[in-house]
């Protein structure tokens, strides 16, 4: 099985750290906490990759205007994205803390350019095919005596 979570107990040294949702008394416990749930997981051999898709200011402020300028994509928009830019240096410390604390041997982060979707797509991928390469999967074994059944 594989399950893809997006963003999940970061939030809480991420947006909660930076919007001052939570003080750093909270906050910087959650380092702890998060490297032993993965740990836990990994004890229950769960394989944890997870990706930290970085962007470039620049990209970023790319993909708003065009988010604006582009019927197609007016969807994606909120006002609400222009105040958190507004921020990017605070992300940008609380990304990296994040990364550093919590990029362990067993639940190790991936850092991935992804101003170019197209190379972010192939890495994301280069990495979870090599990962599943290790694990050298098998299909389940057929009951016992499948051979005598028969579909009629």
């Amino acid at each position: 099985m594989i399950g893809s979570f997006n963003r999940s107990h970061y939030e809480a040294v991420l947006v909660e750290r930076v919007k001052g949702i939570v003080g750093k008394d909270g906050w910087s416990k959650r380092y702890a906490h998060i490297n032993a749930f993965e740990e836990m997981l990994a004890d229950e051999n769960v394989v944890i990759m997870k990706f930290y898709l970085h962007i470039s200011r620049d990209e970023q402020k790319r993909r708003l205007e065009s988010r604006l300028k582009d019927p197609h994509k007016n969807w994606k928009f909120d006002p609400g994205d222009l105040e958190e830019r507004k921020r990017w240096d605070d992300y940008m410390a609380a990304f990296q803390d994040a990364l550093g604390k919590c990029s362990t041997q067993r639940a190790p982060w991936y850092v991935i350019p992804a101003n170019k979707k197209w190379f972010r797509n192939w890495a994301v991928s280069d990495v979870i095919d090599r990962t599943l390469k290790t694990l050298d999967l098998q299909y389940p074994k057929a009951i016992k005596g499948i051979e005598k059944f028969k579909v009629e």
